[in-house]
């Protein structure tokens, strides 16, 4: 307002409102997301390759995370929460990671929804082998 003094709550709320503002725009944005790695298990061998079956996975419910086996030698991990809804998934097999909330499915080799109602993939993470352990991070 003309000739009215600012006081630091509405100065406070004018950069709240920018904030806001800023992020309501980066969400709409096309970057990537970069996936953070769940707390605790960054560089830590989760499991051993003999632990995840060929063209299955196992989730880890206390990571929220899955561990996959598309085809030998090869390991993808992702996140075990569905897109849909939050749930957690409940199993793998048949070459997918089953969401039990909905029924959404997700292919094994690459967390793209192969069945809906989730309609984004889950997210992956960073993966490797060393020796006969899994590592993420």
């Amino acid at each position: 307002m003309p000739g009215r003094d600012l006081t630091r709550r509405g100065a406070l709320g004018a950069v709240g409102v920018t904030c806001g503002a800023a992020v309501l725009g980066a969400c709409g944005s096309n970057a990537p997301a970069t996936p953070a790695v769940p707390p605790g298990i960054k560089g830590k061998v989760i499991a051993k390759t003999a632990d995840i079956p060929v063209g299955g996975g196992k989730v880890f419910d206390d990571w929220k995370l899955v561990v996959t086996q598309p085809s030998a030698g090869v390991f993808k991990a992702y996140t075990a929460t569905c897109p849909h809804a939050g749930c957690a998934v409940g199993r793998v097999r048949d070459g997918v990671i089953e969401c039990p909330c909905h029924g959404s499915q997700f292919a094994i080799d690459s967390g793209k929804c192969v069945a809906g109602p989730a309609e984004a993939p889950l997210v992956a993470f960073p993966l490797k082998v060393q020796n006969d352990g899994i590592v993420v991070g």
